[in-house]
């Protein structure tokens, strides 16, 4: 699986709120406590080798560093699905977030179609994926992509105005037709200030 994909779509969604009625909030965010897995018990043709994301916390607005690597033993081709599932942690539960602009639990019936609507076909890839050989179309091939530690600014984003503080874990499976491709699990603390 490339990471790819799962990044574009976490990047997007919150592009997709800046026409909403209810506008987000401008605040300053701390992001951390982040950890990843692989949830595809193995069987899964994608999966993450390596993803680091500093600092810890993460300040938004600010510098963040990745490195990740990431491989798939299939070609990723359109319609690639991808089913989010976002939880919160209240008073000791943990309680599903709903779909909301397009963040939260959702799903993208078809991550090509973003990654084409961000980066129209023809387009050149942006930096530093063009640097690196990393795909930004589908289909993305068989093989492994690496992203060296790569800086990038993050502007002062707003913020849904229902994102609130606390612990958050979520879970992302990436699918074509009714086969798994790959899964990913997250989680991180959220604070505003």
């Amino acid at each position: 699986m490339s990471l790819f994909p799962f990044l574009v779509v976490l990047c997007l969604s919150p592009c997709a709120v800046r026409g909403s009625a209810k506008p987000a909030q401008q605040r300053v965010v701390r992001v951390g406590a982040f950890s990843w897995n692989n949830c595809g018990g193995g069987k899964d043709p994608g999966t993450i080798a390596y993803l680091s994301i500093r600092p810890d916390p993460i300040n938004i607005p600010g510098v963040l560093r990745v490195s990740a690597m990431a491989s798939t033993s299939v070609i990723l081709s359109t319609p690639l699905k991808v089913n989010v599932t976002l939880q919160k942690e209240v008073a000791g539960t943990w309680v599903k977030i709903p779909c909301v602009e397009q963040i939260g639990s959702c799903t993208y019936e078809d991550v090509c179609r973003l990654l084409y609507l961000a980066i129209p076909p023809g387009q050149s890839c942006p930096e530093p994926l063009a640097t690196y050989g990393i795909p930004c179309h589908c289909p993305f091939q068989t093989g492994s992509y690496t992203l060296p530690e790569t800086s990038f600014d993050i502007p002062n984003l707003g913020v849904p105005y229902w994102l609130t503080n606390g612990d958050y874990k979520g879970k992302a499976v990436m699918s074509s037709g009714n086969r798994e491709l790959a899964c990913v699990e997250l989680s991180f603390s959220f604070k505003t200030t």
